[in-house]
């Protein structure tokens, strides 16, 4: 089964930092750029961060621009988002999405249009005193 699951979501006072993972299961993230996208209540969803199959290009959302930072490590089929300095609204359910490099969309397209060949189920955060 082809799967992508994130964890590493969770409660933490504002200022903190937390490390998502993106786990992929059933196929390889090789070929696969990765983008994290974020949902909070009542809010559209927006792409977080985003980052190509061979993790030589990234993009981030303005408004966490210096305080997160996307990686990757292929041989562990997992891809990564640290998140220092939390304010409250970043609170949100997380998500990521794999989307195939053959579509020829960019990292850049990837998060501006939400694109996704597979989605986790989420992972929700909460930055709150």
């Amino acid at each position: 089964q082809l799967q992508l699951v994130e964890s590493g979501g969770g409660l933490v006072q504002p200022g903190g930092s937390l490390r998502l993972s993106c786990a992929a299961s059933g196929f390889t993230l090789d070929y696969y750029h990765i983008g994290w996208f974020r949902q909070a209540p009542q809010k559209e969803r927006e792409g977080v961060s985003c980052i190509s199959s061979r993790g030589d290009s990234t993009t981030y959302a303005d408004s966490v621009k210096g305080r997160f930072t996307i990686s990757r490590d292929n041989a562990k089929n997992t891809v990564y988002l640290q998140m220092n300095s939390l304010k409250p609204e970043d609170t949100a359910a997380y998500y990521c999405a794999a989307i195939l490099v053959t579509r020829n969309t960019t990292v850049q397209d990837m998060c501006a249009s939400g694109r996704g060949d597979y989605w986790g189920r989420g992972t929700l955060v909460s930055v709150s005193s």
